[in-house]
């Protein structure tokens, strides 16, 4: 053989080669290519009301699956700080700020100083109109309550497409019998079909559209659900109330001390902990058995009805090709409430007939380990589990992270994620993707809260509370998680804090309680 032909063959056997190289390589779809390269499309769904142990990757007996999996494919955040109450937790996730900063240090009234106007600042920034600057598809449904009047609904702060109920929750069935609550999509009120409609239901439904909406649009999007459930009236599903008929006869005690020995086996908390202190009455004394029993089966109804509608969600998102790289937030607006409410006595329990909540007692189950509840400053008023779930990052995996973080963070991650810069805007948050990323092992070294005169400041894991019209009480936290036991020795750490929080509250236009007596 000749050296031309030699190399001739050569080259066809190269060819050849590479060919079959070619072939072994894993085609990947364009839909693939796509999402592997596009922006993360972020979801942020937001509960009411609900306790820390009411997940089943908490210490739950409610079914909780599809949460569960996210928090097992992805992180726990076992120590994620909201505010006390629902309106300023919602202010704060919106803004990244204190919620005194952002204007909502109370609820959705004005006070008639900016610090308690009931309506968050235009000169704040919100997560929507961030992620506009962006081009992405702003979305939310659900409850908005940061600013009823029509100037501040969510389409003037930043949301191309809103579903839901501008001027607060309350609203499973529809109409309410006992709440005037007016639906609206894109601004235009809506009358739903009551022998179907189902708030929970609605809302993720509504959600999905619009999120189909913007795929078929190509354009990443930005989602905040932000759900009534499993804030009273407790109302559910008659299929979903069955589901939990004898799980509560044994009482509170019984269901709190299986969640507290669930949490030390998920890793939740320690193996040799001691349960804290309970407040609610022996089983035997409770005369009204079978009420309570039927109250905490709706609560859970409730609250598996919403974990089955973020199961429908993750399908959807799957259908659509586009889960793998969509992020997810679940957690709650604040802990479990102790309101006793009841406006429809004799009513059955479940229906839209009745309005009633579940109560101190329950609510004190839901909480577990923690102490005290909604509108306090203990940790059972302002801790909730975050979930942060986003299959794409490599670091997002299986983890639980027991760092504090805060409700004020949640803006600047995301906006990291996104590679938002708002160079006008400073945050009072920090963003926890250090964390995750494994780059710093905490971010804070000072939190602070304060609401109705319910008033607290951490510092690397020494806490200073104080309700309203008492003295502070003074706990560390590492030692002492459940707030059980107060150092009286320490008051260098008492006074420091206490200096700390002052000038906080000062910055912070945080006003003497109650706003509306003190400025007169």
């Amino acid at each position: 053989m000749n050296k031309r032909s030699w190399q001739k063959q050569k080259m066809v056997v190269l060819r050849c080669t590479v060919f079959i190289l070619l072939a072994c390589v894993p085609v990947i779809s364009c839909e693939r290519a796509n999402e592997i390269q596009s922006p993360p499309n972020v979801i942020v769904i937001l509960a009411d009301d609900m306790g820390y142990a009411d997940l089943g990757v908490t210490g739950s007996e409610i079914s909780t699956p599809n949460l569960d999996m996210l928090a097992n494919n992805g992180i726990l955040f076992t120590n994620c700080y909201n505010t006390p109450r629902c309106n300023p937790s919602r202010a704060s996730l919106l803004t990244g700020l204190y919620a005194h900063n952002a204007g909502i240090g109370h609820m959705d009234e004005n006070f008639g100083v900016s610090s308690y106007q009931g309506f968050i600042h235009r000169n704040t920034t919100t997560l929507a109109e961030a992620f506009r600057t962006k081009d992405y598809r702003t979305i939310m449904t659900g409850k908005w309550h940061v600013g009823n009047d029509r100037e501040h609904w969510p389409d003037k702060r930043g949301f191309d497409r809103f579903y839901g109920i501008p001027a607060g929750g309350g609203l499973y069935f529809y109409p309410s019998d006992f709440l005037d609550r007016p639906i609206y999509r894109n601004q235009e009120q809506v009358f739903p079909d009551s022998s179907t409609f189902y708030s929970t239901n609605n809302f993720t439904t509504e959600a999905v559209s619009f999120i189909k909406e913007a795929v078929e649009e190509e354009k990443p999007f930005f989602a905040y659900i932000a759900y009534i459930a499993p804030h009273f009236p407790l109302q559910a599903l008659p299929e979903d109330i069955e589901k939990y008929a004898g799980v509560y006869e044994q009482g509170y005690e019984s269901v709190g001390t299986k969640r507290f020995e669930k949490q030390k086996k998920l890793g939740i908390l320690p193996s040799d902990d001691e349960i804290s202190l309970h407040d609610f009455p022996s089983w035997e004394e409770v005369e009204n058995k079978t009420e309570e029993v039927k109250k905490m089966q709706v609560y859970a109804a409730q609250i598996d009805r919403l974990d089955q509608n973020i199961g429908m969600l993750i399908a959807e998102l799957k259908d659509l090709g586009i889960y793998e790289n969509t992020i997810i937030l679940f957690l709650s607006d604040n802990g479990a409430t102790r309101e006793e409410v009841n406006r429809s006595p004799g009513a059955e329990i479940g229906t839209p007939k009745s309005f009633v909540s579940y109560g101190r007692h329950w609510a004190n189950v839901s909480n577990t380990p923690y102490r005290s509840y909604k509108k306090q400053t203990y940790e059972g008023g302002i801790r909730t589990p975050l979930i942060f779930s986003w299959p794409n990052n490599p670091n997002a995996k299986e983890k639980i992270i027991r760092e504090p973080i805060h409700i004020i963070d949640i803006m600047p991650s995301l906006l990291e994620i996104a590679d938002i810069s708002l160079p006008n805007q400073k945050f009072d948050g920090l963003s926890f993707m250090g964390i995750i990323n494994g780059i710093v092992e905490t971010i804070h070294t000072d939190l602070f809260w304060e609401h109705e005169g319910n008033k607290a400041v951490w510092n690397n894991g020494y806490k200073l509370v104080q309700i309203h019209g008492e003295d502070w009480e003074l706990y560390d936290l590492k030692s002492d998680p459940y707030e059980s036991s107060e150092l009286n020795d320490s008051q260098p750490v008492k006074d420091s804090l206490t200096h700390k929080w002052n000038q906080w509250a000062s910055n912070s236009g945080v006003e003497a309680w109650p706003v509306r007596t003190t400025r007169q």
